[in-house]
């Protein structure tokens, strides 16, 4: 467990509206020593404090076991909706996994230009955090989403893509530099298709 935590996240969406995710919420300086907080994304240039419980984290890369975890939590919240499981993807996990390290060495944290899947992702700094908890920090956005109305207040689109019925792959990436860890989801086919509903 780190110290200090900073953690951000932001969503991959196919509508226009997903894609506005600004750099300056990256750059808003680091979490101090000592610190225990840390920020969610809730929107392009808002920032909500939440507190997080914390586990050790694995290596870079994503190995079997991680990838077990992972597609059981994102699983665990697809049978509560209806929603199919998914399959694991080493091509959609190679993607995460570029982007994700791309992201580490350039100081960034933003969603893929051009990406033609669903994408989710997650920046932990002055701390680690486990596969699971990394699917549940996207899935606490379930409290902001209206199933009724299809719509959310605030930020739900992570949850959307994670329970996205249309979805079928996932593949996940992550890099650390030994203070930020950076976790990348990569969704086939995407989800959050404007005017659709996610189940």
């Amino acid at each position: 467990m780190g110290s200090g935590l900073r953690l951000r996240r932001c969503c991959h969406f196919v509508a226009a509206i997903g894609r506005q995710v600004q750099n300056r919420q990256v750059q808003n300086g680091h979490a101090k020593p000592g610190e225990r907080w840390a920020l969610v994304s809730r929107a392009p240039g808002a920032l909500l404090a939440v507190t997080l419980s914390l586990s050790a984290a694995h290596g870079q890369t994503v190995p079997q076991l991680v990838t077990r975890e992972l597609v059981a939590a994102h699983n665990a919240a697809r049978v509560k909706v209806g929603s199919p499981p998914l399959a694991w993807s080493d091509r959609l996990a190679e993607t995460a996994h570029r982007w994700a390290d791309y992201l580490m060495a350039a100081h960034a944290f933003a969603p893929r230009t051009g990406d033609p899947h669903g994408e989710t992702l997650l920046l932990i700094a002055g701390g680690t955090v486990a596969p699971a908890e990394v699917v549940r920090t996207w899935l606490s956005e379930e409290r902001d989403y209206n199933h009724n109305t299809n719509s959310c207040i605030g930020v739900c689109g992570h949850y959307t893509q994670v329970v996205w019925r249309a979805a079928r792959e996932v593949g996940c990436g992550m890099a650390f530099d030994g203070y930020r860890q950076i976790w990348v989801c990569e969704y086939a086919p995407p989800g959050n298709v404007t005017g659709m509903r996610p189940y």
